[in-house]
């Protein structure tokens, strides 16, 4: 009886490490944000903006409006985050922050 209940808190205690091993994967989730861009004022503009945001790991999908002055980002928030996104847009040489949504009362989700 011993070796039997041994052998159960081994496989307890394994499935617990595993299991917080993979907890930030588990709350990882995809997010679709939107970003005002207000300094793009050409057609190059949004190219340059898209390719500095599809250069951050984690996203994987991004579309740009001249005429919104926006961008429309879905990433991987385990791998990367909004300000690594306006980062991204700066460094590229346009400001942007996140637009909120109206009757949200927040941020973009």
């Amino acid at each position: 009886m011993k070796t039997l209940v041994s052998a159960q808190a081994k496989k307890l205690i394994l499935t617990s490490i595993l299991a917080f091993a993979f907890t930030d994967a588990a709350f990882a989730a995809v997010r679709t944000v939107t970003l005002s861009v207000p300094g793009m004022y050409c057609a190059v503009c949004p190219i340059t903006v898209k390719k500095a945001l599809e250069k951050v790991p984690g996203v994987s999908r991004t579309t740009v409006s001249f005429d919104k002055k926006e961008a429309v980002v879905t990433f991987d928030d385990a791998k990367t985050s909004v300000k690594a996104l306006e980062d991204a847009t700066f460094e590229a040489g346009y400001e942007s922050r996140l637009k909120e949504v109206p009757g949200e009362g927040g941020a973009a989700k």
